[in-house]
Parts: structure tokens; C-alpha cells; sequence
């Protein structure tokens, strides 16, 4: 490898740490070791751990798949460009570009940022049929997808606002 790759590989690597040092201070996860938006290995850490430091609507939501209340969420009825994340962990989710007005209440998006970025489960909970949406890296509760999304998917995933956290298109700290 020539110096002027293994600059730009030293320099990427550092560019990219200092985007997740950003996500993870502007979402106020500095106490969260786990979180990142650049790793994404699959984390195996205990319920008793995730207790400990997140918060407890997060935590009931996330680990425990309670749910919002419908048009609560803080991002619900946001425009804004940019990128989602998972609250728990930092796994880069949903692009602002995804996103959709629906009128179910909670942030609807067609399609995640990547196939791999997201887990799918059967949901037979309160009665229901439905196909619970997984954060891939973690494991968390998410929400739900359905099949009356717009084109080019036709899927809504049906996301909880305190699951994800937002970065805007060019945040600089």
C-alpha cells in the first residue's frame, strides 16, 4: 500500500470516528459503551446491562416492546433531512429520504438505509398478526411493518420516535 492510501485509509478511519464521537454526544449517549454509528457487529449484552443505561421509556419500549402513544413522538411529524439511528445502540437505520407522511401516528418509513440494518419476527401480541422490525445490531424493539406503504416498496415500517435518534444532513459539533 502506497503512503498516499494509507493516508486516506488513517484519514477516513479518523473521519468516521469523529462522526460517531458526534452522534454519540449530540443524542446524549456518552455513558452508553455500546453505542455506535460506525460498528455493526451484533452486540449480546443482558437486559440487567441495557437497564442500567438507558432510560427508562427507552428501555420499556426497546427491550421490553411497549409502544408510544400514537402521535406523541418527536419525530412523527418531522421533515427533516437526515439520518436515523438506533436509540440503544447507534445502528444507522432510516434516511430521511425513506420517510413518509402517514397518518398512523408514529415516523413511517418505505425501506431501511440497507437490507441488514434491520430483523424481522413474527408478532402474535394483543390479538394481532403482525411482523415486529428489530434493530439487527441489537436486538431492540423498533416497531412494526405493514404492507401499505407507498411505491417503490409498499411497506410502512411503523417506527417508535423513542427508539430512533436523528442527525441532520451536515450536523457539525
Amino acid at each position: 500500500m502506497n503512503k498516499l492510501m494509507l493516508f486516506a485509509v488513517m484519514f477516513l478511519g479518523c473521519a468516521l470516528s469523529a462522526d460517531a464521537q458526534r452522534l454519540k454526544t449530540k443524542t446524549g449517549h456518552e455513558n452508553n459503551p455500546y453505542y455506535s454509528s460506525t460498528d455493526t457487529r451484533h452486540l449480546n449484552v443482558l437486559n440487567a446491562e441495557w437497564k442500567k443505561i438507558l432510560p427508562p421509556d427507552l428501555y420499556a419500549t426497546a427491550r421490553e416492546q411497549a409502544t408510544e402513544r400514537p402521535f406523541t413522538g418527536k419525530f412523527w411529524k418531522s421533515d427533516d433531512k437526515g439520518t436515523y439511528y438506533c436509540a440503544v445502540c447507534g445502528n444507522k437505520l432510516f434516511r430521511s429520504d425513506a420517510k413518509f407522511a402517514s397518518d398512523c401516528g408514529w415516523p413511517s418509513f418505505f425501506e431501511p438505509v440497507r437490507k441488514d440494518a434491520v430483523k424481522y419476527h413474527e408478532d402474535h401480541s394483543f390479538g394481532m398478526d403482525r411482523i415486529e422490525v428489530t434493530c439487527a445490531r441489537c436486538d431492540s424493539h423498533l416497531g412494526h411493518i405493514f404492507d401499505d406503504g407507498p411505491p417503490p416498496t409498499g411497506k410502512r415500517f411503523c417506527m417508535n420516535s423513542v427508539s430512533l435518534d436523528f442527525l441532520p444532513d451536515g450536523f457539525k459539533q
